[in-house]
């Protein structure tokens, strides 16, 4: 996601130490969802919420190590230069999709990794969930931080992400995080968030599944599909 001053989210002190943890988090995200997927008949994949980063070896991990399949597409806010995507798309996921793009870019499986926390209001989360699900041939899966970690990965700082929203907003402003202070910028969610959105989409089968950090469960990976017969 970009940042008011044209930087990334990513780079933000991303440290060595960071960067192995949060690429064994990936690792293990990812083992969970080849273990869903086993079996199951994809042949293309898009992923929302890629990143053009290709310094960290956890960017774009993912949607890089779940498998072997015929296509890989992107949409994006940033713009992908890499060529492992065959179909790229420069656009927020909480815009509207004309039915070419749908047509275009729909997949069998959908996935989005730590992007939800950054599209802004809850209403701006429900609407991606939507133009997700609307892009997902068979299946889709949504990956976020646990708000309730103790351990809050973008400001690297423990439990005051844990107060009310405009509590912990305050605090960001008044300790120089001005940028993760703005709800736009980062909005953290819950399991029970996660449930509220789904309840607000109607009936959409899904489950959601977690690893954990220090026993205690850091991201929440949602697991959806669409009413169909598996082939």
């Amino acid at each position: 996601m970009l940042k008011d001053n044209n930087q990334k989210i990513y780079s933000v002190a991303h440290f060595s130490f960071f960067e192995k943890i949060v690429l064994k988090k990936r690792i293990e995200m990812t083992n969970v969802i080849k273990e869903f997927l086993n079996e199951k008949s994809i042949k293309d994949i898009l992923d929302v919420g890629s990143t053009e980063d290709d310094d960290n070896v956890s960017s774009n991990y993912i949607v890089k190590n779940i498998g072997k399949f015929k296509e890989y597409k992107s949409i994006s806010n940033q713009v992908i230069r890499s060529n492992f995507f065959t179909h790229k798309l420069t656009k927020s996921i909480t815009e509207n999709f004309s039915d070419e793009e749908i047509q275009n870019f729909g997949s069998d499986l959908v996935i989005s990794n730590a992007t939800i926390e950054h599209v802004g209001s809850f209403e701006n989360q429900v609407k991606m969930c939507n133009n997700i699900i609307n892009l997902s041939r068979k299946y889709f899966i949504i990956i976020t931080p646990n708000r309730f970690h103790p351990f809050e990965f973008h400001t690297k700082i423990p439990f005051i992400h844990w107060f009310p929203k405009k509590i912990y907003r305050k605090i960001l402003n008044l300790i120089g995080l001005s940028f993760f202070a703005q709800e736009k910028n980062l909005n953290l969610l819950s399991e029970y968030d996660f449930k509220l959105i789904m309840k607000k989409l109607n009936q959409i089968d899904y489950s959601i599944k977690n690893i954990k950090f220090f026993f205690i469960k850091s991201n929440l990976i949602l697991i959806g599909k669409k009413s169909f017969k598996d082939s």
